[in-house]
């Protein structure tokens, strides 16, 4: 592809988001609560800039939950450019977001195939002439797929719909979406610093991310397994040792910055104990809405460990070979089991699925995930209009419709990593599922 027409790919893209921000629909788009959240919403941001400025502390109420380093830069934004310029930073980060993921796409795939392509190679030399001719090698990924993933992975993050909607409505998520960005890019070319930086700071404001730094710490690892003799502790040490420096170093200026540590409560606090119980695409609000509340901490507790603690080791342990996915998997986990999800951050994840469509024919659920998707999107509006505005529906119908939406997401994960490795299991024993004889069955338990 020439750089013509990715100017003339990445232009369309732009244009697209500036007809909707500057339609009559940006307003709508903006108060989706499918879109904006407590956690990420524009006019929380504004509301929480003119406290700041009329001299009130933001954090006293239950009103802003940005870190204080991104209210001062919010303040700085809102204060020196006008609502054009405003709205072309979304655009232009959103933009940005697509090229390095493309970047990431084109340097993970490159990897792959050379990683790929040693073990196969490694393989038939270890192996009897019976066995080589088992050994599926068309199964290889074709050099091809480098390119084919570099287009279509910023393809895929700049014309989903989630994320047009989510640029549009002008949530912080669209900066949030270009940290992630960074993060896997700096762990696809082993910089321990820009690594640890932006992990840092994501998990300055959503906590979650903290998880990423699992499949940092393994690309940093493995980096320089040959060059340390104390591989892996060492290094490993010198990775978590230089993100937790950092992390406090961000909290400390946080709280230089708001002269107080009143920031915890409305930021990591209010996504832990989720006090705000307005509907959006999650699970916790209907639960918490329905729950005596003698109950509450004990599924809190339950709900946080399910998103932020469970998966983490088994996960790491299984993919540990590919960091890569197991990140996919980590970022696509806190889409749907975190306490404020949005679209913005279904459709990150969802724009990364390009990397694997050497996995695509190993999987399984691709229609009825694709149709739960599509169902969901169509009938999440319109039951929200039932409910609020006509009043023939209730909260039973929209939890419904979010309910469906989760375990689409869960089919969609579920079904890239069992393909990944079931396509590891052909590579390792071949085509061939024959034991004893008889036609033996890959089961995922």
């Amino acid at each position: 592809m020439s750089t013509t027409q990715k100017f003339v790919f990445f232009a369309l893209a732009a244009t697209i988001r500036l007809l909707l921000i500057y339609s009559e629909y940006q307003k709508i788009i903006a108060d989706r609560v499918e879109v904006s959240t407590a956690l990420n919403s524009w006019k929380k941001v504004t509301e929480g800039v003119y406290l700041r400025e009329a001299g009130i502390d933001p954090y006293t109420g239950d009103l802003f939950h940005e870190s204080p380093i991104g209210l001062v830069v919010f303040s700085y934004m809102q204060k020196y450019l006008s609502l054009c310029m405003l709205c072309g930073i979304f655009v232009f980060t959103d933009l940005a977001t697509a090229w390095i993921l493309g970047a990431t796409a084109y340097r993970y795939t490159s990897e792959l195939i050379a990683t790929e392509q040693k073990d196969i190679q490694k393989r038939k030399k270890e192996s009897n002439d019976e066995e080589l001719s088992t050994l599926p090698s068309s199964m290889s990924i074709p050099a091809s797929s480098v390119t084919s993933s570099a287009l279509l992975v910023p393809s895929a993050y700049l014309f989903n719909p989630y994320v047009v909607f989510n640029c549009v409505g002008l949530t912080t998520t669209v900066f949030t979406n270009f940290l992630l960005s960074a993060a896997l890019y700096s762990m696809i070319n082993k910089s321990r610093l820009c690594s640890c930086f932006t992990i840092a700071v994501l998990t300055l404001q959503g906590l979650y991310p903290i998880t990423l730094m699992v499949p940092a710490t393994i690309y940093l690892a493995r980096n320089e397994e040959g060059k340390n003799q104390n591989f892996p502790y060492r290094n490993i040490n010198k990775t978590i040792a230089m993100f937790i420096g950092i992390l406090i170093a961000l909290y400390y200026l946080c709280y230089k910055v708001s002269g107080s540590w009143s920031f915890l409560h409305s930021t990591i606090g209010f996504i832990l104990t989720v006090p705000d119980l307005r509907p959006n695409i999650g699970l916790y609000w209907y639960f918490f809405t329905e729950m005596f509340e003698h109950f509450r901490w004990l599924f809190v507790a339950s709900f946080q460990i399910n998103v932020g603690l469970l998966y983490v080791a088994p996960l790491a342990l299984r993919f540990r070979h590919d960091p890569m996915l197991l990140a996919f998997s980590y970022l696509a986990i806190a889409a749907i089991f975190k306490s404020y999800p949005c679209l913005g951050e279904v459709g990150f994840y969802m724009a990364l699925l390009p990397m694997w469509k050497h996995l695509f024919p190993h999987m399984q659920q691709g229609f009825i995930v694709s149709c739960f998707l599509l169902s969901c999107t169509v009938f999440a509006p319109t039951v929200w209009h039932l409910w609020i505005y006509s009043r023939s529906a209730n909260a039973n119908f929209y939890f419904g419709v979010t309910l469906a939406f989760a375990i689409a997401q869960i089919f969609l994960v579920t079904d890239v990593l069992f393909a990944s490795v079931k396509r590891e299991f052909s590579l390792r024993h071949g085509l061939s599922r024959e034991i004893h004889g008889n036609t033996g069955k890959l089961l995922l338990e």
